[in-house]
């Protein structure tokens, strides 16, 4: 089929490389974000979608304004069969109603559950077993139109975000290409999402949405903690009585270690830093201190050797 593919990220880019080289469908055409400056030097940035695009030579679409007349023009005049959408923007329906066969969605979740921004990282954070990805038909809402097909994954106690992705981002380019051949040749029947389940959502994630309440339970706390590593990362603030710094945490594990401390004490023991809590306690493995390079706990540890006792809040 001829294939008009849409996304932004890394995550969409491995999509498109699968259908371009391990499939027999043409892509006819590529639409990604424009290019926006960033950083202190506001260097342009490029999606990776694009920087993808053009290693292989493909039509490139960069439109300000989905509803363009110019741009709608330009995809009707590809001829596509399918429009494939990975890590995009919401489609006005006068672009996603184009394609015969239909515009299809791979969303970082097994739908109806999480629908939204933050799929994986919701997952995680609240301490799910599996997540997978699907592919539905987009219709007029968000995330809500007739599932294709799913897979899934599974997810370690100790997983972060960061792996699911990337195991979600491989299982979902191949996912997408099973979804072509499967519209193609008819054999797939697209079904309505189940609306009677209790819901669980993936809204954006803010930044306070990332602040560590230690009051929580050692469970709810490392759940966020791997749920938001490596990116956007949770965090939360250090220090005495006098001063507090912003401190981000990548990664911790559990422990049953009883530490004569008192609650919410950062506590350094040898190579070794925990947060002693209420219900036990919480060793930090990797961190960030405010204005610092991200480090081992050993390497803070080296650095705080004289202090007086810090705690966390």
């Amino acid at each position: 089929m001829r294939v008009v593919f849409m996304g932004t990220p890394e995550f969409a880019a491995t999509s498109l490389h699968e259908i371009n080289t391990n499939s027999d469908h043409e892509v006819v055409g590529v639409v990604t974000v424009p290019d926006k400056p960033s950083g202190r030097g506001q260097k342009m940035n490029i999606s990776d979608v694009k920087k993808y695009a053009l290693e292989h030579d493909l039509h490139l679409l960069q439109p300000e304004k989905l509803r363009d007349e110019d741009f709608i023009e330009n995809l009707k005049s590809l001829n596509a069969d399918v429009f494939v959408v990975v890590a995009f923007r919401m489609l006005p329906q006068v672009v996603w109603s184009i394609p015969a066969k239909g515009t299809f969605n791979l969303h970082g979740s097994l739908l109806p559950q999480y629908r939204g921004a933050a799929p994986i990282n919701w997952a995680v954070m609240n301490g799910d077993k599996e997540t997978g990805v699907t592919t539905f038909l987009i219709d007029e809402k968000i995330d809500t139109g007739n599932i294709l097909i799913s897979d899934k994954v599974t997810i370690g106690e100790d997983d972060n975000v960061g792996k699911i992705h990337d195991e979600l981002m491989q299982i979902g380019a191949k996912l997408v290409v099973k979804t072509l051949d499967g519209l193609e040749n008819d054999s797939l029947k697209p079904h309505p999402q189940d609306e009677t389940l209790e819901l669980k959502h993936a809204p954006k994630i803010f930044k306070e949405d990332c602040k560590i309440d230690w009051n929580n339970s050692i469970d709810t706390i490392h759940n966020k903690i791997r749920g938001l590593s490596p990116y956007p990362c949770a965090w939360t603030t250090y220090g005495n009585d006098e001063t507090y710094k912003t401190l981000k945490i990548y990664a911790g594990v559990k422990t049953d270690l009883v530490l004569e401390a008192d609650n919410f004490q950062l506590v350094l023991q040898k190579n070794n830093l925990y947060v002693k809590l209420p219900s036990g306690s919480y060793e930090i493995l990797e961190l960030q201190p405010e204005g610092k390079r991200k480090m081992l706990a050993k390497d803070f540890i080296n650095g705080h050797q004289n202090e007086a006792l810090l705690f966390v809040k």
